[in-house]
This record gives C-alpha cells, structure tokens and sequence, in this order.
C-alpha cells in the first residue's frame, strides 16, 4: 500500500517503455502490475501542486484557482505557444517566461491516433511522445524559442492535425507511417510560408532537421479495450479492476480508462 499526492506518471523510453506513478514522494513501478488487479483510492484531499493550500477542484492539472490564474506556466500561451506575449510585456512572470520560453523546443511529427504535428522543449523528448501515446515521431524542426515553435506548427497544422484522438489512440496501434516522406510531403506543401517565417526570424532561429530520425514506442499493453470507458474519482472515489496495461498517461483497466494526468494533486491510496 503506498498513499499521497500523485502527479502525472513519469516515463522511461524502453522496450516497451517503463511507466512509474508518483505518489507521496516515492515512485511506483506499474509495469510489473500489468495483468494484476490494482485498486486505486480516493482520499478526498486535493492540495494545490504550487503553493500546497488544499482546494475543492484541481485546475490546469494540479492547482488551485488562484494559483492557476497567476502562474505563467497555467497561461493560455502554454497550450497555444503562437500567441506568447512575453515582447508585449504582459508576461504574468517575466523571469520564469526567460527560462522556460527562451530554450531550444522542436516540431515534430508523431503517429498516435493517426498522423499530428506538435511541439515540445528539447528536455522533454521523448517523454511528450510518450505522453500523447505516440507510437512513432520524428522531430523536423529545431527553434530558438516557444514563441517559434508556435509559428512552425501554425503553418504545419494546416495541413495535418495537432491534436490527439485519445479514444482512438486507446484503442489500438495506429497503421504505421514513413514520417520522413510525410515530412518532405508537409515541407513541399508549406515550403513558401516556412520560407518566409524563417526570414522573418533571421538566420540560425528555425533549424530544418534533415539528418533526424524517426523513433518507434512499444507501450506495455495486454490487451486494447474495444470500447473506451472513462474512469472519474469525482464521480467514483474507488478505481479498481486489472491493469490491462499503459499507453500515454493512460491505465488501461479491465472496467475501463483512467487518465492520471488529470487527477494531479490528488490524494489517493494505492493497493495491489
């Protein structure tokens, strides 16, 4: 029995990659949990993962209200890194925005419920990948800032999707693709709006990654569910059934799909 605060589960690229649930501080090793019933309780605590002050609702994955109104990392820019307005001087915190906008971040291509576009800081790959459950990726391009990365997706995704289907990601293995001839494919097509962002940005800002290669992720999964069922502690404090196996920030249940990612700052007590 382990007890405590969780956060979104923490991944290691392997064959097929090593899941482990944070709970209390300590890290829980799922994988060798695949194929045994799990038992996962709601303790009816939820404490803010910024400032610790317990709130009713969990918002932006893990915070109170106030916090998640406050922090730049809670901004609408976050998931929208196009409309950054740290050059207008409205950044809710300009220091955190330098380190954390400021920093190399890649577009890439992943195969997770079909073909998508998307973008990620160089630290987290390929952890992003792992948590949109992609099943193949290949970085395309190599930018300066978040501001950048932005740009180049608003380009790409007018021609592919930039979000995931996670039911249909849940339910199986996307078909395959050859990414290196969808790239060419997506640069052919947006070559003179790409062109001219990279004048716009000047020389040495938007990087194309001609030598990159494509990377395949196996998840641990017994077995796919047919038909997706989403678990919900608010609704049902008690998740319990066989763990099916992982894919994404996804447990796959025998009684259906629990989404760790959104149960941040929860507390809850595990049992197996």
């Amino acid at each position: 029995m382990k007890e405590g605060h969780i956060q979104k589960m923490s991944a290691v690229l392997s064959t097929p990659v090593e899941y482990s649930l944070p709970i209390g501080g300590e890290l829980v090793s799922l994988n060798p949990y695949i194929g045994k019933t799990i038992k996962l309780s709601y303790l009816g605590n939820i404490h803010c993962s910024n400032c610790g002050k317990k709130t009713k609702k969990s918002y932006s994955q893990g915070y109170c209200y106030p916090c998640m109104a406050k922090l730049a990392q809670c901004d609408l820019c976050i998931m929208k890194p196009e409309t950054c307005h740290y050059h207008l001087g409205t950044c809710r915190e300009p220091e955190w925005g330098e380190q954390f906008c400021f920093q190399d971040h890649y577009v890439y291509l992943a195969n997770s419920s079909g073909l998508k576009v998307g973008i990620t800081r160089h630290t987290q790959v390929p952890t992003r990948w792992i948590d949109q459950g992609a099943t193949q990726a290949l970085p395309i391009f190599k930018v300066k800032t978040r501001l950048q990365s932005g740009q180049v997706e608003t380009v790409l995704k007018q021609y592919v999707a930039d979000k995931t289907d996670w039911r249909k990601m849940l339910k199986g293995m996307s078909e395959p693709k050859d990414l290196v001839e969808e790239r060419d494919r997506l640069l052919a097509i947006a070559s003179e709006e790409l062109e001219a962002l990279q004048r716009a940005n000047g020389e040495g800002q938007i990087e194309l990654l001609t030598d990159a290669k494509p990377i395949d992720i196996e998840y641990p999964v017994l077995e796919y569910p047919t038909k997706v069922s989403s678990l919900n502690f608010d609704k049902n404090p008690v998740v319990e059934g066989v763990l099916m196996g992982i894919k994404g920030q996804y447990l796959i249940l025998d009684k259906g799909v629990l989404n760790i990612r959104k149960f941040g700052s929860y507390q809850l007590q595990f049992d197996a």
